[in-house]
Order: C-alpha cells, then structure tokens, then sequence
C-alpha cells in the first residue's frame, strides 16, 4: 500500500509553543564525511526507517478531541486525551526528537556537538581495536556505519522502535539520492550517490509546463547559460506574480539539485537566486537553459573515493613564525573532543574568485571546493559582501571565507572522533595572496584586507592549514566563481566532482 490515511491534529487552532518545535535533521555534509569514512576504515552501512515515527513518540502537548462516530458509537460524545505526538500538532517534530535522542542516549550513544542529529559510540572490532559505531538520522530514516550494522538495527533499535522490516539492508536511495556500491580503477570499493533521477523527474516537470504554456520541449544545451549571459545585467520584462512563484519554486528546485551533487552548477545556482526578489523573463529562460542542459547531462555520479591524493607536500613547507606577531601558537583544540579513533583524512581545497565579476556593483564571486581524500565533501559559490578594488583583495577575502569555513569542518570531525593532525592543503592561483598569507615575513600593503590578512596567516602559524600555487587552468574552483562554457576546460573541472556527466 503506497497510500495511507493519517489522524491529523488542527495544530493551526492552538497557542504557539514556547519552544523549539522543529525535528532536526542530519547536515549533507555529515552524510558525504560518513560515506568516506565507512569506505577509508572498511565498515559496513545500512539504512532503515522507522515506522509511524511521530506517533512512538510521547506528546508533551495537553490537547483532547470529543469522539465521533469513527472512534465506534459506544464512544461517540466521549472525550479523548492526545498523548502521542500526532501528526499536526506544533509540538509533534521537537517531541518526536526529544523521543529519539532520549531512546539514544539509552542505547549509549553520544551526540555530535558539531551535529546533533550524529551519534556514536565506541566499540570493538573483530580484530580487536577499537573504533566508532555511527548513527545518523534524518527525521525517521535511520543510517547506520559499523560492523554488523543488520544485527545491531533489528536487536537494539528495533527494541525502541517498531522499523520497517523491508527497509532494514544497504542504502538504495537516501535523500533524493540513488546509493549505489562501484568498484574503482585500482579495485577499491566506494560509495556513491546519483541524483539523475531526481533530475529527469525535475526537467519532466518543467516540461510539462513549458507545454501547458505553448513553450514546447527544452532546446539542446552544451552549457548551463547563454553564452555571455549576465543576470544582473538584464533589462527583459518582469515576470508576472503567477510567473515569480514559478520561478522561485524552479530555483528551490535548482538549489536542491545542487545539495544532491551537481556542485558544476553551483555557481549559475547562486546568481540567479539573488534574483528571486524580481526576476524577469530572461532570467526564467536562463533558467530553462539550465533544465535544458540537465535533460542531456543528468547522469552525474559523485564517488566518494577514499584513496589517498597525491600531494607533493614540499610544496607547503612549515616555516618558522617565532619572530612574527603570532609567535610560537598552535591550533585551538576544545578539550572535550573524544578520543580519536579510525583512519585520518587527509584534507585539501581549491579557492577561487572572480574579481568584479558582478556587472552592476561590481562586486567578486568566492568560490571553492573541499575534499576529503579524493572524495568531494563541500562546494560553495556566493557573492561577496564588499566590493573589493583588486584582484588580491577579492582572492583574500575569497581565502578568509574558506578558512573561517575549514576551521568548522575541523572542528566537526574532532567532535565526530575522527583524527584530525594534519594540516588543510590550499590550492589558490594568486600569487600575492599565496606570499602575503605563508611568508612569515611578508608586509601588508593593502590595508583594507588586514581582517583577512591576519586571520588567515594566523592559521597558516598554527599549521591549521598551509596553501601553495595552482595555475587557474587546473584550479577546479573556477567552476564555482564562473559560468563556464560547455568545452575542454568545463569537462575537466566537472570530473574533478562528478562521474560519467560527459560520457
């Protein structure tokens, strides 16, 4: 049965709660570190989801209803207590998730302070070493990274919730996501996610209207945008009300595409979503373009390869900053991190921006992507704030963002157990930025960028991270800064992040 009827509190007739009534979910990040991490330390990973999952949980909410004739005609008039967590109430997600995290902490579970909604515990192997049990959840669907994760599912969860028994094995879909196992070149076996059905059902949909309005079918396109296309700069029509909301909800659409893997389209993402306040015809037809492009690249497959990159570290030499301002200091870690256990990552980015790219108030565009090993964990393209007279200020504060950035994934992986000793890998293809934030001895001439100046070479003191030069033609970050053409230097970028776009 595919269909099911539910009892549904009128939550909109009572007062709003004090509280939090929200159920929190898992980050997406938190589920690509976790795909790596069950691939670099040999676990195994399953997926379950719980059944009728707000009503096992207590209501913390005093409401009753009198009785109809569907509750039987002997109860017909009778007055009836709510003490579960009905659908509909304004309270039911944040009872449904005090439920879950006490049924946890009773299984011996410990939350992620960088995540809440990850959980662990440590264990023994079959081998004999210790390592962590990982739970992630995600409202009701439940994933699970250890030894043996079936067993534990139906012995211990399944004495705490009632789980759907055919949903219990490897994950096949997660999110939105097809999950699937593939085996590498070298023979390593790897996780993998794919959004393309996800796509085709997106595209199916704009098509679908596109022909209720007389549009047609979707033009072929060997690229996101027009070529030379600027958002900012056009001067079309306005859409009408019915037309905005359309293209707002196509935007939502986009932005979650993007969160599913196709970090290629980050960048065209971003720029048209700062015009959802009044968009105009040709920014839905940019739009379109870009369905259009996915109806022929839809197959994007993000692998979370877990082999080690090859990095030439003599390139990133630890210089001495004794006699600087910053002196002998070292990396602030919290002293309630758990004791760290597994196999470590090691951590790179690419950081980019496109000085003055922004036509109209000529601000820059930061850019950049972060991997774990050879897997792809985070993508970002957004904006700048402030609009910056160079290309050395716009690729600084560019360099800022993904340090301020960084220093939070450290962070979370310490608080998730997982090693972090080495420093972060920069690559960035500006050679002022690069001498100004790892020479120890190099001056700030450019005042205006001494924020980001200092709390970047900080890091590099710290040996948090440590960057070196990378010409722009091998600097995938492009991608996130610019709307590349469909052509050679687009291909190469895309597979940096993605399998079988181009095949």
């Amino acid at each position: 049965m595919e269909r099911k009827a539910r009892w549904v509190k009128d939550g909109h007739k009572t007062p709003e709660p004090d509280l939090c009534t929200f159920a929190g979910v898992v980050s997406r990040e938190s589920v690509r570190i976790a795909f790596t991490y069950a691939t670099l330390n040999n676990l195994s990973i399953c997926a379950a989801d719980i059944q009728n999952a707000y009503l096992q949980a207590p209501s913390s909410e005093k409401y009753y209803i009198v009785c109809g004739p569907e509750f039987g005609l002997e109860h017909v008039g009778r007055i009836a207590l709510i003490i579960r967590a009905l659908y509909g109430g304004k309270s039911a997600g944040a009872d449904y998730w005090r439920h879950v995290r006490s049924a946890m902490q009773e299984l011996g579970f410990t939350s992620c302070k960088a995540d809440p909604d990850v959980w662990f515990r440590s264990s023994i192997r079959q081998d004999g070493t210790r390592y962590y049990q990982y739970v992630l959840l995600y409202t009701d669907d439940i994933l699970v990274i250890m030894e043996h994760p079936k067993k534990i599912l139906r012995q211990e969860f399944g004495n705490l919730f009632y789980l759907k028994e055919k949903s219990i094995g490897r994950p096949s879909q997660y999110l939105g996501n097809k999950v699937t196992q593939v085996t590498l070149e070298n023979g390593q076996m790897c996780w993998s996610i794919s959004s393309s059905q996800y796509v085709q059902n997106a595209v199916r949909n704009v098509e679908d209207y596109r022909n209720s309005k007389g549009l047609g079918a979707l033009m072929k396109a060997t690229s996101p945008w027009p070529r030379n296309y600027r958002p900012e700069s056009d001067v079309t029509p306005e859409l009408s009300s019915e037309e905005s909301s359309y293209f707002q909800s196509l935007i939502g659409t986009m932005r979650w595409i993007v969160e599913l893997g196709r970090a290629d389209l980050v960048m065209e993402t971003s720029a048209l979503a700062s015009m959802m306040a009044c968009p105009r015809e040709g920014h839905l037809n940019a739009l379109f373009h870009m369905f259009a492009f996915l109806k022929k690249r839809h197959n994007g497959v993000i692998v979370f390869d877990s082999t080690e990159p090859e990095i030439d570290t003599s390139k990133f030499k630890r210089e001495d900053w004794s006699a600087t301002p910053y002196g002998l200091c070292h990396e602030d870690v919290p002293k309630d991190v758990p004791e760290p256990l597994g196999i470590e990552f090691t951590m790179r980015a690419f950081v980019d921006s496109d000085h003055a790219g922004d036509s109209v108030t000529r601000r820059s565009r930061t850019g950049f992507i972060v991997f774990l090993n050879n897997a792809p964990i985070y993508w970002f393209s957004k904006k700048q704030s402030s609009c910056e007279t160079s290309s050395f200020g716009a690729e600084f504060v560019a360099m800022k963002t993904f340090c301020e950035y960084v220093r939070g994934l450290r962070y979370k992986l310490r608080m998730m157990g997982i090693p972090v000793d080495s420093p972060t890998y920069i690559f960035c293809d500006n050679k002022s930025v690069l001498a100004n934030s790892s020479v120890p001895h190099s001056s700030l001439k450019k005042k205006s960028s001494s924020v980001a100046y200092h709390f970047v070479r900080e890091g590099v003191a710290k040996d948090e991270w440590r960057a070196t030069y990378l010409n722009t033609n091998l600097n995938c970050a492009d991608i996130a800064t610019k709307s590349l053409p469909g052509g050679e230097k687009r291909t190469l970028f895309t597979s940096y992040l993605l399998h079988y776009v181009y095949d």
